[in-house]
Order: C-alpha cells, then structure tokens, then sequence
C-alpha cells in the first residue's frame, strides 16, 4: 500500500464474524451453554470483561490445540465483510482486527484478509493442550483503545481519519475515540452511547458512513 489516508479498527467476534469463538471452544469442552451465558452477559456489559473472560477460558482447560483448526473451519464472515475491507484496503485504509478473542484463531483471520495489524488475547497453552489460563496483556476495553490510538499515532493520522467498528459493550471507548465510531448490529448498551449503527448485518450499509472514502 502506498500512503495510508485512513485507518479502521474492527473488532472481530460478532462484528467481522458471526459467531463468538469462545463460545465455539466451549462447544468442543463440553461446556457452551455456561459459556454462552457469561458472553451474553459480557456484551451487554452487565459483567466486568477480564474477570468474565477468565472465568470462560477456565473451561477451555484441557482442550488439544486441535481444537483451533475445528474453531477457525467453522466461523463466519459477516456478509461483505470482505468486499468491505477490500474496498478500503483499495481507498489507501488501513485495517485493523482488535479482539478479545484469541490470536491463534484472530492471527489466522488476519492473515486469510491481507491485514497485518491485530491484536487478541494469548491462550495459555502446555504439552498441546489448554491450561485455562491466558498469557500477556488482556484486550480490555481500555487496550482496544488505547491500541486504535497507538496504531493512529504510528501511522501519523489525524483522530477524523480513523474509524472504529464493534458490537459490545467491551467496544464502547474505542467506538468513541474515533473519528467515526460504528456500531455494527450492536447491543443497546452500545446503540445509546453511538450515534452512527447498522442494523443490518451486511458490510456495505457501513460504507456510506465513512466520509473520507474517494
């Protein structure tokens, strides 16, 4: 890419994907129903993130790291979600994954899109399987913001060049320290605070909301 004009930080679970991976990996442990709650809850930010997610990824304990190649064969893109970052990639805008999810499922995504910036959550992984624990920083919802500023400031981009794009209430800070913060099929806890969502889950209702696309 020659010079960038823009930069859009998306998050990935339940935005540029359909499904919450940490739900799929509660599926393989047998433990999906218990997960899927906490997710919930989570998302509508009725729970503190890092606590809830610990909680989660103590379930995932003994997994085999196969359990990746199962989770990463069965998500979903948003529809044009695709053809949306393309157009961007095109229009000189960088693209950005911010998720608290997981890099090894996050890292791969990326690479499957073009994108070279991301950041996720590290599993904690021993002897091939998951010890229920993370390793390393966890995406917050004060480090996806504090991440759409590093990467803004590293790239030398005025704060009404960036865009953010995130369903949950962990997206919250980063939506409102961009210069276009999207609430992409959203919960309400999101929708009250943002005044730019999409309802509708498909990527090209989000391109009319960008103002700087050529």
């Amino acid at each position: 890419m020659s010079q960038v004009k823009g930069l859009c930080v998306m998050d990935v679970d339940g935005t540029l994907i359909l499904e919450e991976v940490i739900d799929l990996l509660g599926r393989e442990a047998g433990r999906e129903e218990e997960i899927s709650q906490i997710t919930s809850r989570a998302m509508q930010g009725e729970l503190d993130f890092e606590s809830s997610l610990r909680k989660r990824v103590s379930f995932l304990e003994g997994l085999s790291i196969s359990v990746f190649d199962t989770v990463f064969n069965s998500i979903h893109l948003s529809p044009n979600a695709q053809k949306f970052i393309s157009i961007l990639q095109k229009n000189g805008i960088l693209v950005g994954l911010v998720s608290g999810g997981f890099t090894q499922i996050v890292e791969r995504l990326a690479k499957s899109l073009g994108i070279t910036y991301f950041s996720a959550n590290q599993l904690e992984i021993k002897d091939c399987l998951l010890t229920g624990k993370l390793v390393g920083q966890i995406i917050s919802p004060e480090i996806k913001q504090a991440t759409l500023e590093q990467w803004r400031k590293e790239l030398r981009l005025s704060k009404k060049r960036t865009i953010a794009i995130g369903d949950g209430a962990n997206d919250l800070l980063m939506l409102q320290s961009a210069g276009i913060g999207i609430a992409f099929c959203a919960k309400e806890v999101l929708k009250k605070e943002i005044p730019y969502y999409v309802d509708k889950r498909d990527f090209l209702e989000v391109l009319p909301l960008i103002n700087f696309l050529e």
